[in-house]
């Protein structure tokens, strides 16, 4: 007895993803929306308080969809994505004016508790490279390699952020001796 062999298709590449969506294939763009909006939104939490990142999360991908036909080299859509994110979390940050808070008794589904709103601070404190790595692996759970894989960054690269982050934050926190 002959046993059919079946092809499961591998998924579409980045690449092939933004050159079908430059031309105004939606699904394409919704795919890679799907892939690379948890990377965005590490990139502007780590730059932004939290509510205008979780904002800012879809003017970055309304940008890349008004400039994705732009792209020099589609392959390299992720490092653009999260560059896109880091001019818009600059551009926000230029325009931002001093508000007062909402007062705490607000609902709001997506706040933060107290403690993790001191980690945040903390966080936005350290230096760039460092704030973005850790909010990448720490918010939104993504792995070294995936991290790298995603921003272009090297291993080598991430693992050093990861590292020399986590001593910084841990200082920050008073956490050295835990």
């Amino acid at each position: 007895m002959t046993q059919a062999l079946r092809l499961v298709p591998t998924p579409p590449s980045d690449a092939e993803l933004a050159t079908a969506a430059a031309a105004g294939d939606r699904a394409a763009f919704a795919e890679l929306h799907r892939r690379h909006a948890r990377v965005v939104h590490g990139i502007l939490v780590a730059r932004l308080p939290w509510p205008l990142a979780e904002e800012a999360v879809q003017d970055v991908f309304l940008i890349a969809w008004q400039k994705l036909h732009s792209l020099r080299d589609p392959a390299r859509v992720a490092p653009w994505l999260c560059q896109l994110a880091r001019n818009l979390a600059v551009d926000q940050l230029r325009k931002r004016r001093e508000t007062a808070p909402l007062p705490e008794s607000l609902p709001e589904p997506h706040r933060p508790t107290a403690e993790a709103q001191l980690v945040l601070r903390h966080l936005a404190a350290l230096p760039e490279t460092y704030a973005e790595t850790l909010a990448l692996r720490l918010i939104e759970g993504l792995t070294g390699p995936e991290i790298a894989e995603r921003t272009g960054m090297t291993h080598g690269s991430v693992r050093v952020n990861l590292t020399r982050g986590m001593k910084l934050l841990r200082e920050r926190l008073n956490l050295e001796d835990q």
